[in-house]
């Protein structure tokens, strides 16, 4: 389900699509994996290997893209974010990274420049927040498609295990959140991490 209140450029960027459109890369890499099983790889339908080396040729011209569109926005200022000590005081892009996906929360910029009725029921900052879940793989398109006004700490995201989930899952989200960290690397973008290896609060 589409999350309510974002606005319109902001979903464009994330590429939501119909679900059918959605299907078809995923059909091709299942096609591609059963024919790896039944023959070998020199023997594979050149279809399927021309749509695998146009969709690595998409998803890294989508990842130069959005470093581009990230490197817009100002270095982090530590004075700033390494005040805060709570998950409702921060307002920079927070991730949480399950076992399949990554919780991106985000508080858009007010509208009202002005001071008047911040924080207040005319003003609520809630009203401001925005949570969707997105895979790993397209956390750098949805990083760049947050307004600039929405990282006033300038090029940094907090980054926390999810808190629900069991043991048995937690290697693999531990994985998860080392390559969300990696992927955080490679687009310029400063970690501060909240939750250690084995779950213990960091701030």
């Amino acid at each position: 389900m589409l999350p309510t209140g974002f606005p319109s450029p902001f979903l464009d960027m994330l590429g939501f699509v119909p679900a059918n459109l959605h299907s078809l890369p995923l059909t091709w890499l299942l096609f591609a994996a059963i024919a790896g099983c039944s023959k070998p790889a020199s023997q594979q339908p050149p279809e399927a290997a021309a749509q695998a080396n146009q969709q690595a040729h998409a998803e890294q011209v989508a990842k130069e893209t959005a470093s581009q569109q990230i490197d817009q926005i100002p270095p982090p200022a530590k004075s700033r974010y390494l005040a805060v000590h709570t998950q409702e005081s921060w307002a920079n892009p927070f991730l949480v990274v399950g076992r399949q996906t990554v919780h991106l929360r985000v508080i858009l910029p007010d509208a009202n420049p002005g001071a008047y009725g911040t924080g207040t029921m005319l003003r609520p900052a809630d009203a401001r927040k925005q949570e969707l879940d997105v895979r790993l793989a397209d956390l750098p398109n949805a990083l760049a498609a947050i307004p600039p006004g929405a990282w006033p700490y300038g090029r940094v995201v907090a980054v926390e295990e999810t808190p629900v989930t069991t043991k048995a899952d937690r290697p693999q989200v531990r994985r998860n959140v080392e390559a969300t960290i990696q992927m955080m690397n490679d687009l310029g973008i400063v970690v501060d991490e909240w939750t250690g290896p084995n779950g213990s609060l960091l701030r």
